[in-house]
């Protein structure tokens, strides 16, 4: 069940203090590469001050809501690298619940960059390229399994994008892609941005 900060103290006290300040929430994701100076580096600033300082219960409340308070905690976890949340994202993404979230889930599991964290996207993958109907984050998930492939040498995406595999029927079947066009390359582009600038926060921490 998604809790709602409209009947949830404890869950609005947290809203306030990491999610809302500043409309947050709606920066993180592919606006932080548009910020420019002074904005983006307060907005970086104070991105790594809370991350050092939320704990892990609070994430863990803030993970138990809808897609600001998911989207917030999922960039905290990726900045304050708390890989313990690695199975809680990939729950999350597999459920997928809530809109809006995905990208979130993918840069944390990318920037953790593991074997494990690509297993978590490719399960994703396997259940919704068979959807195409349910056209959610598979362009921006299969951008950070690459992205997690280039870096380990894993090799995972390789069984999606074969010729008439998975990827190739979702990109005929989704209603959303012009003329069977990949996106993936712009998405890769996008995990590979996003996660160096998780990485930037993480070394000021």
């Amino acid at each position: 069940m998604i809790r709602h900060p409209h009947d949830d103290a404890e869950l609005l006290a947290l809203v306030r203090r990491y999610v809302t300040p500043e409309r947050r929430y709606l920066k993180l994701g592919g606006s932080v590469l548009r910020m420019q100076s002074p904005e983006c580096d307060r907005f970086m600033r104070d991105l790594c001050a809370d991350a050092g300082l939320i704990t892990a219960g609070e994430i863990a409340t803030l993970l138990e809501g809808g897609w600001r308070e998911r989207r917030t905690a999922a960039w905290l976890v990726a900045v304050s690298r708390r890989t313990e949340f690695r199975e809680r994202l990939g729950e999350l993404l597999l459920a997928s619940e809530v809109c809006c979230v995905g990208l979130g889930y993918s840069v944390a599991l990318a920037s953790f960059g593991t074997a494990r964290d690509a297993d978590l996207l490719a399960a994703y993958l396997d259940r919704y390229l068979r959807r195409p109907d349910l056209a959610y984050d598979q362009p921006v998930v299969m951008g950070a399994l690459q992205f997690i492939d280039l870096n380990i040498e894993g090799g995972q995406a390789d069984r999606f994008r074969e010729p008439g595999g998975l990827w190739q029927q979702w990109l005929q079947g989704a209603p959303h892609i012009q003329d069977d066009s990949d996106p993936t390359p712009s998405f890769l582009s996008l995990i590979r941005r996003l996660c160096a600038f998780v990485d930037e926060c993480a070394e000021a921490l």
